[in-house]
């Protein structure tokens, strides 16, 4: 189900409904782009730590934009004895609620749009049409103006008005027209005196608005709503803008005030927008599943909940401030045993298309009544809904492998089965060498580097001429740091020391090496 702007609200409980239901949640999303560092190499270096890998991400990709969130639900039929999934692909947008709310600003890539563009991605439905959202604190301020404005409107708080910078000044009356201010209360105290009159028209005043209703406020007139303003047009030669001002009775006055509330409620539900949908994933307790959904976690905390926090915070306390309580990594799933030996290729594609062979099985999926079904073989990749639905079928497959080793088997293995707990809130690190994931519930792997070489060399040098240099230590890999730099990895610690030595004669000039130390 495509969902914008135009019609979230009146699909918004279909994707609460669908939430509940679930048995698991699978999600994807789409992004204005990747990397804005100096280099690739900066961000996939391979021998970065986990904690490094994440400041990388946080430095130079949260100023892009999450702009299509993919979400399918997932429903196991046990009678059927098949899985009921609804599936829906949302664009957001950052539009700004009012003149106070957050202008945001964020990074497009070119290569990043270009590629979109040619997957036939509807940039306007995003710009146009794309559901707005505020992140925690945005929203706190925001029912913080609510809550200011209402205590003015009933007569309490300091006499002021919010600017749309969102500063308080407080209301001036001009010196020539405080008799004529005056006045005009003291004509509202007689109609509220006189019981035959129900309403007083007065003279056209629309630039002394404010004043008036300072007044009003200092005087209680407005407290408990025992009158209400309203500005009309009447034409005598020319349009002419005046205020009425009209008795409200107690039945009235709580019948305005219930609207209001609703109104002000109702607009504020369209502001927080799309975030209601992650703060209904988070507090679901579902397993969530993605690949590759690293930079799909830390986007979504960024935009729709603060600014990412230091690592450790990030690690310990992801669950209990921002998101679900479990979390699942169909990539790194894919490149652990016992799939690693039978899986060459983890991208999702290709993924997608392993998993139905032999030793595995294509789930039995069907797209609930109502919901659009997805066509695998017409390939509808980088649309995050599909991708999203691609990922949970992924998962359905492998899940139920496991279920193989059982005796006696199972054709069906659950997202609350404990064969699959090993592989909870762990997030693919991409091209890390020795360490596969960030573990979101405990230390991270501590793999020896004592086979690893730190190299400087000139700025002209390439790949070959390092493998070149190490030609006599066999098979090698070089991960690159910047133009200069390199990590290379030896097949055998003991290569190191000759390594160190024959190198540094034969290229004292041009080259220093030394042997890494890393926790």
């Amino acid at each position: 189900m495509e969902v914008t702007r135009s019609n979230f609200k009146d699909n918004l409980n279909k994707v609460y409904e669908a939430i509940e239901e679930s048995d698991f949640l699978a999600i994807d999303g789409e992004f204005s782009g990747i990397s804005d560092g100096p280099s690739v190499s900066a961000l996939t270096n391979g021998f970065d730590t986990p904690e490094e890998r994440y400041q990388k991400l946080k430095k130079h990709s949260m100023d892009f934009l999450l702009f299509q969130f993919g979400l399918c639900t997932f429903k196991y039929d046990h009678t059927e004895e098949k899985y009921i999934m609804k599936s829906f692909n949302f664009y957001i947008f950052p539009k700004p609620f009012n003149r106070s709310s957050p202008d945001v600003k964020f990074v497009c890539q070119s290569s990043s749009i270009d590629f979109l563009a040619n997957q036939g991605f509807d940039f306007n439905k995003v710009f146009r049409n794309g559901i707005p959202y505020l992140n925690q604190e945005e929203e706190r301020q925001l029912r913080e103006q609510y809550d200011e404005k209402r205590s003015q409107a009933n007569g309490a708080g300091s006499l002021s008005y919010i600017s749309p910078n969102a500063t308080k000044c407080p209301v001036t009356i001009p010196e020539d027209q405080k008799k004529f201010i005056e006045k005009v209360v003291e004509q509202i105290e007689d109609l509220l005196k006189n019981e035959e009159n129900e309403s007083l028209e007065l003279e056209p005043c629309t630039g002394l608005v404010s004043e008036i209703t300072h007044l009003l406020k200092k005087k209680n007139l407005f407290w408990p709503y025992r009158i209400g303003g309203v500005i009309k047009k009447k034409k005598l030669f020319t349009w002419e803008r005046y205020i009425v001002i009209s008795k409200v009775n107690e039945e009235e006055r709580k019948r305005r005030e219930q609207q209001k509330q609703a109104k002000e409620q109702e607009e504020l539900n369209d502001a927080v927008g799309f975030s209601r949908v992650i703060h209904a994933i988070a507090n679901s307790g579902k397993l969530v599943i993605g690949h590759n959904m690293l930079l799909d976690v830390m986007h979504t905390i960024h935009q729709f909940y603060c600014p990412l926090p230091d690592v450790t915070f990030f690690r310990f306390n992801l669950f209990s401030y921002y998101f679900v309580s479990r979390l699942l990594d169909t990539k790194l799933m894919a490149s652990t045993q016992p799939f690693k030996e039978i899986i060459n290729n983890t991208s999702l594609a290709e993924l997608e298309k392993r998993l139905k062979e032999v030793p595995f099985s294509s789930p039995k999926v069907e797209s609930a009544d109502g919901f659009p079904s997805y066509d695998t073989a017409s390939e509808q990749l980088h649309e995050a809904g599909y991708d999203a639905y691609i990922t949970g079928l992924c998962f359905i497959s492998m899940a139920n492998f496991l279920g193989s080793f059982l005796s006696p088997p199972k054709n069906h293995v659950s997202a609350r089965s404990k064969l699959i707990e090993p592989f909870f809130n762990k997030l693919f690190l991409m091209r890390v060498m020795d360490i596969p994931y960030l573990n979101l519930e405990g230390p991270d792997l501590q793999p020896k580097r004592d086979h690893v070489l730190h190299v400087t060399f000139p700025k002209e040098w390439k790949t070959s001429d390092l493998y070149q240099l190490f030609s006599a230590f066999g098979n090698i890999q070089v991960s690159w740091i910047d133009d200069t730099s390199a990590f290379v990895s030896l097949s055998k610690p003991e290569q190191v020391q000759i390594g160190n030595l024959n190198c540094s004669c034969a290229y004292s000039c041009v080259l220093i090496m030394c042997k890494v130390s890393r926790p």
